[in-house]
C-alpha cells in the first residue's frame, strides 16, 4: 500500500482562500515528504498560483463537472482545471451533492491515473459509488462535519463498515474517513479502523498553530 492520504480540504475559508491560501501551503509543504501523502484540495480560483508553488503536496480541485469547452457558465470544466494544475479532485462532497450520474460521468472524462474522491454520507452511498470505481472513497457523516467530535470516536463503525463494503464491491478503491479529525489520535484510529486515510478541513484550516497540528497529524504514521 501507498502512504496514508492526508487529503486537507481548504474550502473558502478565509483562512484558506488567496494569499492565505499560500501561507498555509507554505506549511504544508514541511511535512510532504514525511510518512503521509499530503492533498491540498483548494478552491478553482487558488488551482494556478498554490499549483506552481507546490513541491511536494498534491494540488487537487474541490469540485469539478463533467462538462468540456463550450457554453457551460459557472461550471468546473475538468480540462481547464489540469491545465492549471489540479492532480486530482475531490467529488460529491457533503456541501456540493450532485447525483450519481454526475460522479459516473465525470470519471468517464478524466484520464486514466487522474486521482478522484468521491465522499460518501453513508455505507450505502459508499457501495453505490464503489461501482463506479473512483480512486478513494471518503465516508463522512454530514452531522459531524465541523464538528469537535471525529467521525473515528463518534462513530468508528462506520468507517469499518465503510470499508468492508466498499472493497467487496470493488477491492482498488481506497477508503478514506473525515468528519471532525482533528489530531494525530484521529488519523491513527482511521488506519485502525482500516481506512487509508482522512479528509480534514477546520482542523487545520482554522488552527492557530498549524504547524503544530500537521506535525501531530502525521506523528503516529
Amino acid at each position: 500500500m501507498s502512504k496514508p492520504l492526508v487529503l486537507v480540504n481548504f474550502k473558502t475559508y478565509q483562512t484558506a482562500s488567496g494569499d492565505a491560501a499560500l501561507n498555509l501551503l507554505e506549511a504544508m509543504e514541511q511535512y510532504g515528504n514525511g510518512p503521509a501523502t499530503l492533498v491540498a484540495a483548494v478552491s478553482a480560483f487558488d488551482l494556478s498560483p498554490l499549483s506552481s508553488a507546490s513541491s511536494s503536496v498534491e494540488i487537487w480541485s474541490q469540485h469539478l463537472d463533467p462538462v468540456g469547452l463550450g457554453g457551460y457558465t459557472g461550471w468546473l470544466e475538468p480540462t481547464t482545471a489540469r491545465s492549471r494544475g489540479a492532480v486530482g479532485t475531490l467529488i460529491n462532497h457533503a456541501e456540493h451533492k450532485v447525483p450519481i450520474e454526475h460522479v459516473e460521468e465525470l470519471l468517464k472524462m478524466l484520464p486514466d491515473g487522474f486521482p478522484v474522491c468521491a465522499c460518501a454520507a453513508d455505507v450505502e452511498e459508499a457501495k453505490a459509488l464503489a461501482e463506479l470505481g473512483p480512486t478513494f472513497i471518503a465516508v463522512e457523516p454530514p452531522e459531524l462535519i465541523g464538528g469537535d467530535i471525529s467521525v473515528t470516536t463518534a462513530d468508528p463503525s462506520i468507517v469499518s463498515d465503510t470499508v468492508a463494503a466498499v472493497k467487496a464491491v470493488n477491492p482498488s478503491v481506497r477508503v478514506l474517513c473525515g468528519a471532525g479529525v482533528k489530531n494525530g489520535m484521529d488519523v491513527a484510529t482511521a488506519l485502525e479502523l482500516g481506512a487509508e486515510g482522512v479528509l480534514l478541513a477546520s482542523g487545520v484550516t482554522k488552527a492557530t498553530d498549524v504547524h503544530a497540528v500537521l506535525k501531530d497529524l502525521v506523528a503516529q504514521l
